[in-house]
C-alpha cells in the first residue's frame, strides 16, 4: 500500500492541463504538496466543464469515515469504487515524482536503536514526473482522492508483493481521465519494470 510520495513540481503544463488551479493554493504552513501523506493535501489534476488543471485535495477519498484514512483503491468494480469509476467528472491523476514502499524487514544499523524498516522510493527512469490513476470525490471535509492500485511488477513485488499504484502512460491520461469504465478497467496494470528504477533502502529518520 502506498501512503508515502513526492512531487518536487509546482503547477505547470503537464500531461495537457493548464498550469493553474481550479481552487486558491492553501497558505497556511502546514500545506506541503512535495511530501504526500494520508491526510495530507496534495496537487491532483482533473477535468471540469472541459478544461484540464490543477487542483488541490485530501489524501482521502472517504473524508474521514473510515477508521483509517482511504488512501488507496484496488477493486473498481465494488459498488461504492464503480459509482465514481464509470464517471469521468470523479476521476483524477496524481503528478508524483517518486513513491515510497517500506522494507517486508526491519534492519539493525548498529546504532545502538532499535531496528526499523527502510524506505524504498520508485520512479520512472523516462518521466520525471509521472501520472497515476486516482479517484476523487468530494465530502464533508472536502475534496478527497484515492491512488488506484494493481498488481505489482517485478521491482515492486520484492519489497510490496500485494500491489503497486497504477501508474499512466503519457498516451493513456486522456483514456483515464474520458475514456469508457471498460477503456479505464484496461488500464489497471502494473507499470514495466524496465521503465522504473528504485533507491534504497534509507532511514531519514537515522540520517542514512
Amino acid at each position: 500500500m502506498c501512503n508515502r510520495a513526492r512531487l518536487k513540481n509546482e503547477p505547470e503544463t503537464l500531461f495537457g492541463s493548464a498550469a493553474k488551479l481550479f481552487s486558491a493554493r492553501p497558505r497556511d504552513n502546514r500545506f506541503d504538496p512535495q511530501e504526500l501523506r494520508p491526510k495530507g493535501r496534495c496537487y491532483v489534476i482533473r477535468e471540469d466543464a472541459g478544461q484540464r488543471a490543477w487542483d488541490v485535495m485530501t489524501w482521502d477519498v472517504l473524508g474521514g469515515k473510515a477508521p483509517w484514512p482511504m488512501t488507496n483503491v484496488r477493486k473498481l468494480a465494488l459498488p461504492q469504487w464503480r459509482v465514481l469509476a464509470e464517471k469521468p467528472g470523479n476521476r483524477c491523476i496524481i503528478p508524483l515524482t517518486e513513491f515510497c514502499e517500506f522494507t517486508p524487514d526491519k534492519h539493525d544499523l548498529a546504532d545502538g536503536k532499535p531496528p526499523l524498516k527502510g524506505e524504498m522510493w520508485f520512479s520512472v527512469t523516462n518521466q520525471p514526473v509521472f501520472a497515476v490513476a486516482g479517484l476523487w470525490q468530494t465530502t464533508e471535509k472536502g475534496n478527497g482522492f484515492a491512488m488506484v492500485t494493481c498488481d505489482a511488477n517485478d521491482l515492486v513485488a520484492p519489497i510490496h508483493p500485494k500491489a503497486m499504484i497504477t501508474i499512466l502512460d503519457p498516451k493513456d491520461v486522456d483514456t483515464w481521465l474520458r475514456g469508457s469504465y471498460d477503456d479505464i478497467a484496461a488500464l489497471q496494470r502494473p507499470y514495466e519494470a524496465r521503465s522504473m528504477s528504485v533507491r534504497g533502502p534509507v532511514f531519514p529518520t537515522r540520517n542514512r
